[in-house]
């Protein structure tokens, strides 16, 4: 009888033992929420205190509504933009960044800015023309209509932002091989071999062209920056730079994403940082031919219904 009457509260002093480890676990876990929140936040208004970059005014933007037969996919209109004299700005870089989220890729597509192109409510011109025009929703409603995807979102940077926001996120720099000396009209001397740039020198790298490969050598080195800068990003540490990064992004970078938008897609598409970035650029290979307007200038028409086609299968997208 004994035995028993001391056996009895043994598993009651053990489930209350257990309750208070639980009881400190989600205390503790709470915590670190609170904390990770708190850092989240001090590091985004760091790093939006560092953004102090020329402004960007792309005017009014619609984007498309994500397309029930493509549900997982989302692109992105990426420009860069550079200043002419008299304030306004043509794109010298026109991407669109192709993310399925269900498959985890990311597909990057570069169209060459002299591209013989029908832009809604102008007469043909240059592709990069587009947004010189009227702004980003005429250079988005050209891509579209020319080619038949969708732009859900856009991004536009100024080239004298990129070199900041290069040097603010990757303070040693992105390393690239560079595979002849480069000079001329880039505002940089940079000589063969692989070593780390900042972001002058690498903006110099993207852009040049004074050789015989002309634009398309530029458009192939400007998706090298961006398969490098990928791969810098997705190193170790770099998830716990995201918020800091995202508010240098806000002041540097103009787009249609909230805050809250831009730091979530950020740390998505890090931690899915092993994905390889694969690359196309439009016009491809054999579907097009020179040509010299008197209103345009020397510029490339294509065959439009080959590329479209090029281009719905490297997106693997479906069609109507």
């Amino acid at each position: 009888m004994n035995g028993d009457q001391y056996e009895g509260p043994v598993p009651r002093r053990r489930r209350k033992r257990k309750l208070r480890v639980g009881r400190l676990f989600f205390t503790f876990l709470f915590i670190v929420f609170i904390l990770a929140g708190l850092f989240s936040y001090f590091q985004y208004k760091e790093g939006k205190s560092l953004a102090k970059g020329n402004e960007i005014d792309p005017g009014l933007f619609q984007g498309d509504m994500i397309d029930p037969l493509n549900p997982s996919v989302e692109n992105y209109l990426l420009l860069g933009i550079d200043n002419d004299d008299g304030g306004r700005s043509r794109t010298d870089t026109m991407m669109v960044l192709s993310w399925n989220k269900k498959e985890g890729s990311l597909r990057l597509v570069s169209f060459m800015r002299d591209i013989y192109a029908d832009i809604p409510g102008y007469k043909s011109y240059k592709l990069n023309t587009a947004y010189y025009l009227n702004g980003v929703q005429t250079a988005k409603d050209t891509i579209t209509g020319m080619f038949d995807i969708p732009i859900h979102h856009y991004a536009i940077v100024d080239f004298e932002n990129f070199e900041s926001i290069i040097d603010i996120a990757f303070p040693e720099g992105i390393t690239i091989d560079v595979k002849k000396e480069m000079s001329e009209k880039i505002g940089v001397t940079l000589m063969p071999g692989e070593q780390r740039l900042n972001g002058k020198e690498l903006l110099g790298y993207a852009r040049y062209r004074a050789d015989a490969e002309g634009d398309f050598g530029r458009v192939a080195r400007q998706q090298e920056v961006m398969s490098a800068v990928k791969e810098e990003a997705t190193r170790p540490g770099m998830l716990l730079n995201v918020p800091k990064l995202a508010g240098a992004l806000s002041g540097f970078i103009e787009t249609d994403l909230t805050s809250k938008d831009e730091i979530t897609k950020a740390i998505t598409l890090l931690m899915n940082g092993m994905a390889n970035l694969e690359t196309m650029t439009i016009p491809v290979e054999g579907t097009y031919r020179f040509n010299s307007y008197s209103h345009a200038g020397s510029v490339i028409e294509l065959d439009i219904e080959k590329n479209k086609e090029a281009l719905a299968a490297f997106l693997d997208m479906k069609l109507e």
